[in-house]
């Protein structure tokens, strides 16, 4: 046998395939980290939830005038506000600012944004502060018997 004639051991690897082995996982680990940003950008973020038209927030009874809720509605927060003359009103809690979760101030009987002070009168509209949109509205209905009464929101 001669010196260019070497055999390698029977059940070991050469050199050469550990290389081109090593070179193969090489680019294909390159092209992986190419093509998932585009394949994540092509294809549509699975929904975790089914969109929400209707949430049943509770009994009429369990709300006292001039209080605020926060509540889910599907995946967002929803702003449910009894007035002080007893009337419901629903809104997206989510603020048109910055997407900070407001809250029902009964001393002023406005819906503020604690993150950069924005105020939104009990129809949705900003008063004062950067938010640039009224808040959105829902629906409010009471179904049920008098004195059982549930209280509906729904989208508008």
């Amino acid at each position: 046998m001669t010196t260019g004639d070497h055999q390698p051991a029977p059940g070991t690897v050469e050199r050469r395939s550990f290389l081109d082995a090593l070179l193969g996982f090489g680019l294909f680990a390159t092209a992986a980290s190419f093509l998932y940003p585009i394949w994540r950008y092509i294809t549509p973020p699975a929904l975790a939830e089914p969109v929400t038209d209707t949430v049943i927030a509770g009994k009429v009874s369990e709300f006292k005038a001039n209080t605020g809720a926060v509540l889910k509605f599907g995946t967002k927060p929803a702003l449910l506000v009894r007035t002080s003359d007893g009337q419901f009103k629903a809104f997206t809690a989510v603020c048109t600012h910055l997407d900070c979760t407001v809250q029902y101030k009964s001393d002023t009987s406005q819906i503020w944004c604690p993150c950069h002070n924005g105020l939104y009168d009990l129809s949705g509209h900003v008063i004062s502060g950067p938010p640039p949109r009224p808040l959105e509205a829902f629906t409010v209905n009471l179904r049920g018997e008098p004195g059982q009464e549930d209280v509906v929101i729904s989208r508008t």
